[in-house]
């Protein structure tokens, strides 16, 4: 498969035509989507219906202002209203920009304010954070709800349904700048990481190979992954659109595997993309009969020889697993139709991909050995740059290559096998969490001095997030506090951020340079 394939990556591209506008007419009535409500109520979208309303939204951001390059935010869970709002933004050339709908007031504020993002998109849930920020955002100048709302806010459904105006998208180039996901780091503030039009296209060797062969006649696809992350956005929600295929969109505001096995039973759901935290709480449910899963792919950390022969048992397919990050995704993978697996290792790198083992002086590593992995540039899927950050964009790259921070050993077969991180990025149920973000907020607290939060063993989530404090002289630790510095993170960081556990501490272990070893604390714990 590597020694036969080549990219072809043409030179104007557009993910909303591909996506979109491409199957809207063959023929009108084919579904893009079937939105299932919290309340039962069901939706269905035809590839037709989000043409019509992304060109009549892209009509109606174009008339407020919003061009080639502008930054546009989405805030919203599944639903698609999403997918509309993406096309609407990709049609004028502007950025898409996914927010998560538990992210509190700093985070959002932050993302908002250091993406420089012209217009908002969001509901009635999310709408009173977003309008309680504006006055610090001097660059938003619209905010859109699907749900309407007061003064100066606009319907989204109104205005679509207002819009005459004839749309015709603009020819972007596929190394044009199309969206913007801000992932964590160990230091400073999160980054935001351009894509390209392009990147869609990265994306597509692991989805075949991962879905055995996708798209067939009859797949349907799903992920209880929320679409404001790369795994989301482009490991299923994107892909499908673009092969032609039904998806289901559905939020649960927390996953329950019952109800999560109870969806793909009733709506005969053939590929899933579950993150390892979803696949080991459904292993603790009882699987229903009358699943008809043909293929699942899964990331974020290995998952055992056990698990992924309970895949093969109980669900009745194999459960893929794959590796990347938000600056390149979906680089390697260890796929059951495609090679032999090695139960726990990341396999083997995809189709289009060179990828290697760097040693500490930035030299490749021959043969089987151990290093950090890079890729080689030349992957439509690599990101182009930090936003505002050309310092940080430098310094992760060596030469040629891109460096992934992870470290891994390499077998005499060509394996690959996670062995850590060379930084302090905590992995939580699917999520990559950035420490510097949870300190900031804890530090917030006037009775604390310092914090440094790292990630401990955890059976379901892969690790924990575990705060240490220091507080101020005369404060004392009480369960209260620990309560009151959890519920902070909590309401103006994002939940999925905030620690399971605070512990006070006399003083955090430093370097000389005066940075923390956070290291040590996992060791001291």
């Amino acid at each position: 498969m590597r020694a036969g394939f080549r990219w072809d990556v043409p030179a104007r591209f557009n993910i909303a035509r591909v996506c979109c506008d491409d199957w809207a007419a063959r023929p009108a009535d084919r579904v893009a989507v079937t939105h299932l409500g919290e309340d039962g109520s069901r939706q269905v979208w035809t590839f037709a219906q989000l043409k019509a309303a992304s060109d009549a939204l892209a009509a109606s951001f174009r008339a407020r202002g919003v061009g080639q390059g502008d930054r546009v935010a989405v805030l919203l869970a599944q639903s698609p209203e999403v997918l509309i709002s993406h096309f609407a933004t990709w049609k004028l050339g502007a950025v898409a920009l996914p927010l998560f709908v538990l992210f509190g007031p700093d985070a959002l504020a932050y993302r908002l304010r250091d993406s420089g993002a012209k217009l908002v998109v969001t509901d009635a849930a999310n709408l009173d954070k977003v309008m309680d920020l504006r006055a610090e955002l001097p660059e938003l100048a619209e905010i859109y709800c699907v749900d309407g709302g007061p003064d100066p806010v606009r319907d989204l459904h109104a205005e679509i349904a207002a819009a005459n105006a004839p749309i015709t998208p603009v020819d972007t180039a596929a190394d044009d700048p199309a969206v913007l996901i801000y992932t964590s780091g160990t230091t400073g503030d999160p980054k935001g990481v351009l894509h390209a039009h392009r990147f869609l296209l990265g994306h597509l060797p692991s989805m075949e190979a991962n879905h055995e062969g996708f798209p067939q006649l009859g797949d349907i696809g799903w992920t209880p992954a929320d679409w404001a992350w790369i795994g989301g956005l482009m490991d299923m929600a994107m892909p499908c659109l673009y092969y032609g295929r039904p998806q289901i969109s559905h939020r649960m505001r927390k996953f329950d595997p019952e109800h999560a096995y109870r969806l793909i039973r009733n709506e005969r759901l053939t590929n899933l993309f579950l993150p390892p935290t979803a696949l080991k709480l459904m292993r603790q449910a009882d699987v229903p009969d009358g699943l008809n899963i043909r293929t699942i792919s899964s990331g974020g950390e290995a998952l055992g020889a056990d698990l992924l022969d309970w895949g093969l048992e109980a669900l009745g397919a194999p459960i893929n697993e794959l590796y990347g990050q938000t600056e390149c995704n979906l680089v390697m993978a260890s796929c059951h139709g495609s090679m032999p697996v090695k139960p726990g290792s990341m396999g083997q790198p995809l189709p289009g991909f060179d990828v290697t083992l760097l040693d500490g002086e930035g030299r490749e590593v021959e043969g089987p050995g151990e290093g950090e992995i890079a890729v080689r540039r030349g992957t439509p899927v690599m990101f182009l740059r930090y936003w505002e950050k050309p310092e940080a964009t430098a310094a992760k790259f060596s030469g040629d290559w891109l460096r992934t921070g992870d470290l891994a050993r390499r077998d005499d077969d060509g394996y690959y096998w996670f062995a850590s991180r060379d930084d302090d990025v905590i992995t939580s149920s699917g999520y990559r969490i950035g420490p510097s973000e949870i300190e900031t907020c804890l530090t917030g607290h006037p009775d604390v001095v310092m914090a440094a939060v790292i990630g401990l063993p955890d059976p379901v989530r892969t690790e924990a997030v575990t705060a240490y404090v220091v507080l101020r002289d005369g404060a004392g630790w009480s369960d209260a506090l620990g309560e009151a510095l959890v519920a902070r993170v909590r309401e103006r960081v994002s939940p999925h951020v905030a620690p399971r556990r605070i512990e006070p501490i006399d003083a955090l272990p430093m370097t000389a340079t005066g940075k923390i070893m956070r290291r040590a604390l996992r060791e001291r714990a």
